[in-house]
């Protein structure tokens, strides 16, 4: 047992009900946390089952989590409430949704209704004010600018080893311009910023999803999380379904009174959004690979890659950056990793 473990077991033993738990491992994620299950003796609620999350302080500070948790579970939003906390130390007690992540419940038939929910979800989401206790940074240039770099330094010159010259970095830096512009114009509202179908969970007792990983929340774009959802990275729809789904957002945004815009306005601002999203993503599962040893994170970045080729073939501005990306980037990723998905041969 590791010295971590160790403490969560002890810290969570000194809680009454919790004397003779087990810790149970559930999961780990993209970042240093970890999850376990414990179980509750003589709980006068049928509450028998409890999150413990182990959050290593010098790794994960766990102070926004315990701040945006308690905040988003008081305006009544599903996120887990949040029971015991020692921040100094990363352990937090949790409320616990179950196992079903939104991604493995997924299906033709079953998708219209649990993105409806989904999204009824993230309009309440976005209305909400910040923290009374923590401030919500800004989606700004300097991050939006970090994120994009990381498709350049960890994806491109890192795990594909393209050697840019000076010509196709102006290019990127082009590109990564013009997307941070339309971010930054975009209205603003508050961010989960990692919406998908991994951090949504299918409740039984409920047909609201249950949202976690929510600690990185900001004030950024209206459409960012609409494209953590609809253009998951996780899994992949028809293009017509994500029109229509899209569209119901934006209607139901709008009538929350957090934009004044168009389909089309709307439409742009969605697929220059997911552009930057998924430079992101690409990037951080290379860094994964390549730096945390999480090799499995690989065989997402085709279809991550491939919504920007899908994406940039709309937009005349990028063509460049189009054609370069699938003469050049698309050839090595196919070859070192797998095929990019055809999202117009995507089953309806």
């Amino acid at each position: 047992m590791d010295n971590r473990l160790q403490m969560l077991t002890s810290w969570v033993r000194q809680f009454p009900g919790f004397e003779d738990t087990d810790v149970l491992p559930v999961s780990g994620d993209a970042s240093f946390r970890r999850y376990f299950r414990i179980f509750k003796t003589g709980a006068d609620d049928g509450n028998t089952s409890f999150i413990a999350m182990d959050s290593p302080p010098e790794q994960e500070d766990c102070a926004p989590f315990i701040s945006i948790g308690r905040h988003w579970h008081q305006a009544g939003i599903a996120v887990p409430q949040i029971f015991e906390a020692d921040p100094a130390r990363g352990l937090l007690l949790l409320e616990d949704f179950g196992d079903q992540l939104m991604l493995g419940q997924l299906n033709p038939d079953t998708a219209n209704a649990l993105y409806q929910s989904a999204l009824e979800e993230l309009v309440l989401i976005q209305q909400l004010p910040a923290p009374p206790d923590y401030s919500l940074p800004a989606y700004d240039t300097a991050l939006l600018n970090r994120e994009m770099a990381l498709f350049r330094d960890w994806l491109l010159e890192g795990y594909l080893e393209l050697k840019l010259d000076n010509i196709e970095k102006s290019m990127l830096d082009t590109t990564f311009a013009l997307l941070r512009e339309s971010a930054l114009a975009q209205p603003k509202v508050t961010v989960h910023r990692d919406y998908h179908s991994r951090n949504l969970l299918v409740r039984q007792k409920s047909s609201r999803p249950g949202v976690i990983d929510f600690q990185d929340a900001v004030t950024g774009p209206v459409t960012y999380d609409a494209v953590s959802l609809l253009k998951d990275c996780y899994i992949q729809w028809p293009e017509d379904r994500i029109s229509a789904w899209l569209e119901t957002f934006r209607v139901q945004a709008l009538a929350a009174g957090l934009h004044h815009a168009d389909s089309d306005t709307f439409r742009q601002w969605f697929e220059l959004m997911g552009m930057q999203r998924h430079l992101k993503a690409a990037g951080i599962f290379a860094r994964l690979a390549m730096r945390d040893g999480k090799s499995g994170y690989l065989a997402d970045i085709p279809r991550t890659v491939g919504y920007l080729l899908t994406a940039s073939k709309r937009l005349p501005a990028l063509m460049h950056f189009h054609d370069w990306l699938k003469a050049l980037a698309v050839p090595r990723i196919e070859a070192l990793i797998g095929p990019i998905p055809n999202q117009e041969h995507l089953a309806q």
